[in-house]
């Protein structure tokens, strides 16, 4: 009678794991593996799991569920699928392998290796202030620590006035008040178009207006800011 293999979760790593485990026992070789005889065997393992373990073993699971459909194409003959993936299998096992017996190494180096650790060393902490400033900054410093400390008010219905109150100013009335400017003589100069009295409004309108007449090749602008009308338009 076959005699049924048990094992604990804890034991291994994960599904490859056991499969190299598997692979071991059974003496067999990893680059030319009795496929359907490892498929029983990890199936077997996995389906005597006990039921409080099923939770945590859903990487085994998966990998079990993998194996049947393997064996299912080894049930049919000439499947080149089933070649596929025992092809895949091994080169994993073979990874992994690999992989345990460098970590194998690198551990046995280790535990070779005298490592002294030092207490960290106690630093005393010196907190007093040698610096000199003159008066004024220190009075800048405290005044700015109060301001910091002061709950900042929500603004005041006053601020924002300016921004609902301000009226709106058109880019097409601006272009009409340069070219009359210009015509009249009284602008001569870029600057001259530009007011402080003018708002913000006004200010963007007339910058819009400058580049729309510009591009439309209506006005020219020379080195020194001089301002000239063009009698014809840019074709």
């Amino acid at each position: 009678m076959e005699q049924t293999i048990t094992f604990k979760l804890e034991d291994f790593e994960g599904p490859l794991d056991l499969l190299l485990y598997l692979v071991s026992k059974n003496k067999m070789n990893i680059y030319d593996i009795e496929i359907v005889a490892l498929i029983d065997q990890y199936v077997s393992m996995v389906n005597g799991l006990p039921v409080y373990q099923m939770e945590s073993a859903s990487e085994f699971i998966e990998m079990a569920a993998r194996l049947v459909q393997m064996k299912s194409y080894f049930l049919l003959p000439k499947s080149e699928e089933a070649e596929r993936m025992k092809e895949e299998l091994t080169g994993m096992l073979v990874e992994y392998s690999a992989c345990k017996e460098v970590a194998a190494q690198l551990r046995s180096m280790a535990e070779g290796v005298y490592t002294v650790v030092r207490e960290p060393a106690e630093v005393e902490l010196d907190t007093e202030y040698r610096l000199r400033h003159d008066v004024y900054l220190l009075e800048e410093a405290y005044n700015a620590l109060q301001g910091r400390s002061r709950q900042k008010q929500p603004p005041r219905q006053e601020q924002f006035e300016p921004l609902t109150t301000a009226p709106f100013v058109s880019v097409t009335s601006r272009i009409i008040h340069v070219l009359r400017g210009l015509m009249t003589g009284r602008v001569r100069r870029l600057r001259q178009l530009f007011v402080k009295e003018g708002g913000r409004s006004q200010t963007v309108a007339t910058f819009l207006a400058v580049l729309e007449l510009v591009r439309a090749g209506r006005i020219a602008i020379a080195d020194d800011e001089s301002l000239t009308v063009r009698t014809g338009r840019k074709m």
